[in-house]
């Protein structure tokens, strides 16, 4: 049953039937002119193709000026009173580099063009670390710009009818694996501190790093998105809100070798004076494949907070664990307000993982011993998992536990060769009510009593009453 479902989610968002783009012909003057209709937060005034600026589709020939010409042309709509500008890319391989957005602006590809991220790394700019991070990894210091890059910006817009960005990445992990890099790997679309954000309609496949990352902002909208990756590949993690507020996540297909959602908020002692939280979070119908990792992830990096989690109507298919909670002496922050309900699960290791003795830590900065992490009101209702090793890991710190954890009305169906331990608890104190097998003892069943299942908030938050608005352009 929840393969059948999965299935579903996988043909709604693959065949563009989730009411987003819509592909009509109009004739005008007796000639066939083709529009593109889509759903967006807002429509254009000004557009332009791509070809228009010398770009040339052959998958050879690098189109990174020709992307960044065209956008700095219509750099100068890039205000609500000139009515905005749409950068077409019609069908062709489109070889690039990075390159910058600008503000009231939309990027549209058409379904049969393939963006492909360049190899060679002179076509990446370098970036300065974010200010809410250190250094990580065997990063010196210093990270390559993502594929897409922005930051202040206002009203953005990056989709299509499901047209595709390939970040070529095998070479990035390669040189990843063997040490070679001395600068963070690059991303596929990274926005920072801008508003007004949408992602929708497309497919990301094999990015070199983290596939989307909105990073300081606010209003973002990310529906419709199909991403692919080998299992094994490193930290491909499909969507990562990073000290976002208001955020809508829907209508997703994650494969990937890292988290399928990762929420996070920075980095020990930088990501603590920074103190800017992931907030108001929607994530709903989403289909995820992670064989190593978390369908839903909040942290490690969480320093400067994670509140608002509103998780629902998920699919999960051979992943390591359905949501997963990381922390660790020395970050700080607090993960409080996490609500997730009507999960499916097939193929599991764990249904529930939350760990207090994650110690990877900022290489440059150090961190404090003194920051412990405040992890409460977490809220797990209305699931099903089947074929599952372990029902949960809940390890919280030693006199810092996690407490107020709920878990209601959840069933779940053991592997053959299952652990003969299901629940491992320390550290860590809440309650439960109708769970298969039965919790922990530090979490005190309350029997069939209904007046004990979890909450979840019944308010709408205010990126939920965004309306998209039917937009068209000459194609």
């Amino acid at each position: 049953m929840k393969i059948v479902v999965g299935v579903a989610v996988i043909l709604l968002v693959l065949l563009g039937t989730i009411n987003n783009v819509v592909v009509a012909k109009i004739k005008k003057n007796n000639n066939e002119l083709e529009y593109s209709y889509s759903a967006s937060i807002s429509c254009r005034s000004q557009s332009v193709s791509l070809a228009d600026f010398g770009g040339v589709g052959d998958g050879t020939t690098s189109n990174t000026k020709a992307f960044q010409s065209a956008i700095n042309y219509l750099s100068r709509f890039s205000s609500q009173s000139k009515g905005g500008s749409l950068l077409y890319v019609p069908p062709g391989k489109w070889l690039t580099g990075s390159f910058n957005l600008t503000s009231h602006f939309t990027l549209f590809l058409h379904k049969n063009a393939l963006l492909l991220a360049s190899q060679d790394e002179n076509e990446w700019p370098l970036l300065e670390p974010l200010p809410s991070y250190g250094l990580r990894g065997n990063s010196t210091g210093g990270r390559f710009s993502s594929l897409i890059f922005g930051t202040n910006l206002t009203d953005v817009i990056i989709t299509g009818d499901n047209g595709t960005f390939h970040g070529q990445g095998e070479s990035w992990w390669k040189k990843y694996r063997a040490g070679e890099l001395k600068h963070e790997r690059p991303f596929l679309i990274e926005l920072l501190f801008s508003e007004n954000v949408q992602i929708s309609n497309l497919t990301l496949i094999d990015s070199p790093n983290w596939n989307i990352h909105p990073v300081y902002c606010n209003n973002v909208i990310i529906q419709g998105i199909t991403i692919l990756a080998p299992v094994t590949s490193p930290n491909t993690d499909g969507i990562n809100p990073d000290s976002c507020t208001n955020t809508r996540i829907e209508d997703c297909y994650i494969v990937s070798g890292d988290d399928c959602v990762a929420i996070k908020s920075g980095l020990d002692k930088a990501g603590i004076a920074f103190g800017m939280p992931t907030k108001h979070l929607i994530i709903r119908h989403l289909t995820c494949i992670s064989p190593t990792s978390a369908v839903i992830g909040l942290g490690s990096e969480m320093s400067g907070g994670i509140q608002d989690v509103r998780a629902e109507d998920i699919v999960a298919i051979n992943s390591e664990s359905g949501v997963r909670i990381k922390t660790g002496i020395g970050r700080g922050g607090f993960v409080k307000d996490i609500y997730v309900r009507r999960m499916r699960m097939n193929t599991m290791r764990w249904v529930f993982w939350m760990t207090g003795k994650y110690n990877l830590h900022d290489s440059s900065g150090g961190y404090d011993p003194n920051a412990l992490p405040v992890i409460s009101n977490i809220n797990y209702l209305d699931m099903v998992a089947e074929n599952v090793t372990m029902a949960g890991s809940l390890d919280g710190i030693s006199g810092d536990p996690f407490t107020g954890l709920c878990i209601s009305n959840v069933t779940i169906g053991l592997a053959r060769k299952a652990k003969k331990l299901q629940w491992n608890c320390t550290d860590v104190g809440g309650i439960s009510s109708g769970v298969v097998p039965k919790t922990c003892q530090l979490l005190k069943d309350q029997g069939s009593d209904k007046r004990a299942a979890c909450d979840f908030p019944q308010d709408i938050l205010p990126i939920d009453d965004v309306k998209l608005k039917n937009c068209y352009f000459k194609a």
